[in-house]
């Protein structure tokens, strides 16, 4: 079946619904599948799970859906960048789970391998791990977490071949191999699809876990913080 599709919109057709687990690539805002982040707010479903690094900051990236009032649930490592998602959570309106970075990121790598749990270090002794199952290793106490399985998983590639194989652009590879794995549907925009196939050597997500595709919207890259600082040997 062809992969790509003309729009967000059209890519997302049929596969979304109220209570959707998302998960969706991107680190602060590098790598944001920002086109169909917008699809989801424009589709105005709610109730969702999102399974992401973080928030986005206000109004940009995963932000708009926060506005939107879209959000029930996240999982995510870093919240600290969004004043709407503190306010939101602090109100008790969207619910968080925290999990370490690593462990975010191995759940993830873990739901695309077919693993259904693993145990770490990480968390041992603090609130994280409260509930959670805990084993003795060699001497040593872990906890155990569960892998991550979305229904939809929106990444954002820098090339994409006509079969969906990726390839990203330096930061933004971040979650997004991760997060293209663990979508029982995966959506990938792409900055530029090519018509020919990428050299094998190459591949960083192969095509067999992406469903649809599509060409990103060229965009002036967001930039999460900037720190402008006087040049040594420049006059102000």
């Amino acid at each position: 079946m062809p992969k790509k599709y003309r729009s967000a919109a059209e890519a997302l057709d049929g596969v979304l619904e109220d209570g959707l687990t998302i998960a969706v690539g991107g680190f602060g805002l590098t790598g944001n599948p920002n086109d169909l982040i917008e699809a989801i707010r424009d589709s105005g479903i709610r109730d969702l799970t999102i399974v992401s690094n973080n928030m986005g900051v206000d109004g940009q990236g995963l932000g708009i859906l926060l506005e939107n009032s879209q959000v029930r649930r996240v999982v995510a490592s870093y919240v600290g960048e969004n004043k709407l998602f503190a306010k939101q959570y602090l109100d008790g309106v969207v619910e968080v789970e925290f999990t370490p970075q690593g462990t975010l990121a191995e759940r993830m790598r873990a739901g695309g391998a077919g693993i259904p749990a693993f145990y770490t270090r990480s968390g041992v002794g603090t609130p994280i791990a409260e509930g959670k199952p805990h084993a003795e290793f060699d001497g040593v106490t872990y906890v155990q977490e569960r892998a991550i399985v979305a229904d939809l998983s929106l990444v954002h590639a820098y090339t994409a071949d006509p079969v969906g194989n990726l390839v990203y652009r330096f930061a933004s590879r971040n979650f997004n191999p991760l997060v293209a794995t663990c979508g029982k549907v995966t959506v990938v925009e792409a900055e530029q699809v090519i018509s020919d196939y990428l050299d094998p050597e190459s591949v960083v997500t192969p095509g067999l876990y992406v469903q649809r595709l599509i060409q990103a919207t060229a965009r002036e890259k967001q930039i999460e913080k900037r720190t402008v600082r006087a040049r040594e040997g420049v006059s102000a």
